[in-house]
């Protein structure tokens, strides 16, 4: 199992920082599990191939693509930064 984590900084509250952590088996286009924290709690979830597949098809974009901007927005390192906005809610 792979596994990164990122430091988010979330346009919804400059202030806080978050951790997410987000690990996968093969690829990241077969699902993958993420958990946010804040420091003091965290928030646990996972997306599965299915919905990885529905949420291409619903924003209209070929799902290797799809899977590739998911790889940038949530594993990539610096390179990324200042690319990709965070919302917490």
């Amino acid at each position: 199992m792979e596994k990164t984590l990122k430091r988010i900084h979330p346009v919804s509250d400059t202030v806080e920082t978050y951790f997410l952590q987000v690990s996968w088996e093969k690829d990241l286009g077969t699902g993958f599990g993420v958990i946010l924290s804040d420091g003091q709690c965290a928030w646990t979830g996972a997306v599965s191939e299915a919905e990885i597949s529905r949420e291409a098809a619903d924003m209209e974009m070929n799902r290797e693509k799809y899977v590739e901007e998911l790889k940038e927005a949530l594993i990539a390192g610096e390179e990324s930064a200042g690319k990709y906005n965070f919302v917490i809610s």
